[in-house]
């Protein structure tokens, strides 16, 4: 995963410095270390190459040669097929169906208090949705104490997706109680591996995290 190549790369990736799905789209790219342009985008300005491949302009989108892909789930995917190696799916398709359902899920409930805060203005709405996320994750932390990564003894695309959002945390204000220590300890071994190091942004290098990370 390259930022400011010297030689352009076929395959581009766009987003925001601050995009938690953006984020999960990198830590992909880095963990194939897959050779991609990574073109950030500065405040509401669309780059003209950006809105050439894809007229919404929406964020993430990967451009590989003709290809343009706009969902980030679905760039995840589509990464883990076209360098397999090494794999962030399972070869067995229930297990693949069930990783998909996973994702939806955490994308529904903790990336959906992500979005709203985000989102609003607020403050005091922003301050309730967070105490909000930080009771849904609490109440999940045997999950999290169950295997090695999440729900599986292997590093996966889940994984790739969850990791950002636990990043956040220190940004949002959430402070994760002792009965926590399970999430703390999964973030902990997802925020030391050299991809999701090589993964930040500036920007994202600079949040507040979790007591017992560090990068």
């Amino acid at each position: 995963m390259t930022t400011s190549p010297s030689r352009k790369s076929p395959m581009t990736l766009y987003c925001s410095p601050r995009c938690a799905y953006g984020h999960g789209v990198r830590f992909v790219l880095s963990e194939k270390a897959i050779a991609a342009d990574i073109e950030y985008l500065q405040g509401n300005a669309v780059p003209r190459d950006l809105l050439e491949a894809n007229p919404l302009g929406n964020t993430p989108t990967l451009v590989d040669r003709d290809l343009v892909l706009s969902d980030p789930r679905i760039i995840m995917e589509y990464l883990d097929e076209r360098f397999p190696h090494p794999p962030l799916q399972a070869m067995d398709p229930v297990a693949r169906a069930r990783a998909r359902m996973t994702v939806r899920r955490i994308d529904q409930n903790w990336f959906g208090y992500l979005d709203q805060i985000d989102q609003l203005p607020d403050l005091r709405k922003k301050s309730k949705l967070a105490k909000q996320l930080q009771k849904e994750l609490v109440g999940a932390s045997p999950v999290f104490d169950a295997k090695p990564y999440f729900l599986s003894d292997d590093f996966s695309l889940v994984d790739c997706a969850l990791a950002p959002l636990l990043w956040r945390l220190g940004a949002l204000g959430i402070d994760l109680p002792a009965q926590a220590g399970p999430i703390r300890s999964y973030a902990n071994r997802l925020f030391q591996r050299p991809a999701f190091k090589a993964s930040l942004s500036a920007r994202e290098r600079e949040y507040p995290t979790l007591a017992e990370a560090s990068v």
